[in-house]
């Protein structure tokens, strides 16, 4: 991850676009399967987004925010230009494990997800064991099922 800010200056320098007219905000840290809301410089209107397979960024026109989901664990850049194709900001997005789940492994294999805060209960994860996924979703189905009639 050092790697990675050396190499996009190397490469900004080299096309003659340095960081100077850009501001550069600290990295933004998303924990997996969650978003985070960040505050935009004025002008922000198009993204470029490093590696969409790790997170996700979404700009909320309206009120000058921007939306980061955290897709897959690691890191990858976030460039936002104005109108005119200038840099406003360029930063780092990194997914990292979130803090109140604990996936369950056997072996090399996936089982399961539980979130934990304090108690830990059955999450449902997509990337969790097919059979165990289903459990859950059915589960989630019964309760949903259950408590209809009590919410009409």
């Amino acid at each position: 991850m050092r790697g990675v800010v050396p190499g996009l200056c190397f490469w900004a320098l080299l096309a003659g676009q340095g960081f100077a007219s850009a501001e550069t905000l600290p990295e933004i840290r998303v924990d997996m399967d969650y978003a985070r809301m960040v505050k935009m410089p004025e002008g922000a209107r198009t993204l470029v987004l490093g590696n969409p397979a790790i997170a996700d960024a979404t700009l909320l026109r309206d009120g000058g925010l921007l939306v980061v989901s955290g897709k897959s664990f690691g890191a990858t850049n976030l460039i936002i230009l104005d109108k005119t194709g200038a840099r406003v900001l360029e930063t780092l997005i990194s997914v990292v494990p979130a803090q109140d789940k604990l996936v369950v492994f056997r072996g090399v294999d996936r089982r399961e997800s539980l979130a934990c805060d304090p108690l830990c209960v059955r999450a449902i994860d997509a990337a969790d064991d097919q059979q165990h996924l289903t459990q859950a979703i059915n589960g989630y189905r019964v309760h949903e099922e259950v408590m209809a009639p009590a919410r009409k």
